[in-house]
């Protein structure tokens, strides 16, 4: 499952594509979603447009966007606070 929901909100497995050519989100094979984001992951620029696409996506302010475990990996967990596993389900 790509997701979990707890009492704050949902946490995604979050796999991030930096340098792409247009940012976006898609539910990818496997239990992740993938985050395309246009920055290199240099100086943390990557992680901060993956904050603002998942926000994006959601219609929730960045600061509710909040990651649990992964910032210097690929493969990240981030917390999308108030949103509902339902929610997800309607998005992919």
């Amino acid at each position: 499952m790509y997701y979990v929901e707890t009492s704050e909100g949902v946490v995604l497995n979050v796999r991030a594509q930096p340098r792409s050519s247009r940012p976006g989100v898609e539910l990818a094979e496997g239990d992740v979603v993938k985050v395309r984001v246009k920055s290199a992951p240099v100086d943390g620029k990557a992680n901060k447009e993956v904050i603002e696409v998942l926000a994006d996506e959601f219609s929730i302010p960045k600061s509710r966007v909040v990651f649990k475990s992964g910032e210097t990996s690929k493969t990240k967990r981030i917390l999308l606070k108030g949103v509902s596993a339902e929610d997800l389900r309607k998005h992919f």
